[in-house]
């Protein structure tokens, strides 16, 4: 039995996005690529690269990682590029997206051989938090001005539209993007390429894929572009879950099961959003709340319930925790951190990977 916590990847929950993915990309025309912000555990890349045209990143290690772990096309982004970064990812990249027309007029001579792009802040997004907003007030992610963005056209061959964030409705997607087309059409038409970037759910129960295979082959014919789609969540939900042991059992008024793992450490994402974790199937007569083992005071995965009583060396599976978990686990308490294991269509398991102390220790010094 593999020791507790571990990330486990199954591949056929994994595949079944996969096959959304390439279903959509058959009927609209759109490439699609994975968004390494959000997962860029590479052990998992096999099962994904026959289905999806490459990856997208945020920062010169994930370009890198692009490139030299799952290869196909490799879009560039960061918010802002350093004179240290910018020849390095341009030898990594076939397209880098600069964040501002400052950034592409400082860097755009040294991008020459490769495709440019600009972000496009369109100022409307479909996110709830203010924290993930591209459209909050004041924010630094991208251009607005249609203008200032026409004035740099001759030394740009697409943009980078980021604002949906799990965004399941097609409807608010489909009037959204006619905001769009209405307010930068003179713009989008000039261009060769344009992303949509990732935070669109296509992959979700009942999400109607035709329709936007259909909008988006629309939106590429009217405009002569061809489309981008970055998914990130939409590539990988429900396919992994966080697998941790009860290590101790207490009653502070509540049942509470204290794990060997950690939210602030292992799932940080929901301590940032104030979500709870997902424990299924959450059904019985006896409720625990599950708390991790840092010394957080507020390092609690939620409120389930199950059928018995928890004990001391129960085993519980977090579900969907593939989204922002790995990209952003950290060594907060030194709390081990958690193994990486793969499960194959054929049941099998595989450790891709173990960390230690070693590790731990190489991260600080």
């Amino acid at each position: 039995m593999i020791q507790t916590p571990y990330y486990l990847i199954d591949e056929a929950s994994l595949l079944r996005n996969m096959q959304k993915v390439a279903e959509l990309r058959r009927l609209s025309g759109a490439k699609a690529l994975l968004a390494l912000k959000c997962f860029a555990t590479w052990p998992a890349f096999d099962a994904m690269r026959e289905h999806m045209d490459g990856t997208t990143s945020s920062s010169l290690y994930e370009l890198r990682l692009g490139r030299e772990k799952f290869g196909k096309e490799t879009h560039a982004y960061s918010v802002a590029w350093g004179d240290d970064e910018i020849d390095e990812a341009v030898g990594y990249a076939d397209k880098i997206i600069f964040n501002s027309i400052g950034q592409l007029e400082r860097f755009a001579g040294r991008a020459e051989g490769i495709s440019c792009g600009l972000r496009l802040n369109p100022g409307i997004s479909t996110s709830g938090f203010d924290l993930a907003d591209p459209a909050r007030p004041f924010s630094r992610l991208g251009e607005w001005d249609a203008e200032k963005i026409a004035g740099v056209l001759d030394r740009i061959s697409g943009v980078m539209i980021h604002y949906n964030c799990e965004n399941a409705d097609f409807d608010l997607f489909d009037r959204q993007l006619a905001e769009i087309e209405s307010r930068f059409g003179a713009v989008l038409e000039r261009l060769d390429w344009v992303s949509l970037g990732g935070g669109i759910h296509f992959t979700g129960e009942a999400y109607p894929l035709e329709k936007l295979a259909a909008r988006l082959k629309g939106f590429s014919e009217r405009f002569d572009v061809q489309v981008y789609l970055e998914p990130g969540e939409a590539a990988i939900t429900r396919s992994a879950s966080l697998e941790v042991t009860v290590l101790d059992i207490l009653d502070n008024g509540k049942q509470l099961a204290i794990v060997d793992s950690s939210v602030e450490a292992h799932m940080l994402d929901l301590l940032i959003y104030r979500q709870s974790a997902r424990i299924e199937p959450d059904r019985g007569d006896h409720s625990f709340m599950i708390c991790g083992k840092s010394c957080l005071a507020g390092d609690i995965f939620g409120e389930f319930r199950f059928e018995e009583p928890l004990k001391v060396g129960d085993r519980l599976s977090i579900s969907d925790a593939a989204g922002y978990t790995m990209v952003k686990k950290n060594w907060f308490n030194g709390v081990k951190m958690p193994s990486i294991v793969l499960r194959g269509t054929d049941g099998s398991l595989r450790v891709a990977r173990e960390f230690g102390y070693a590790d731990y220790a190489s991260s600080l010094g």
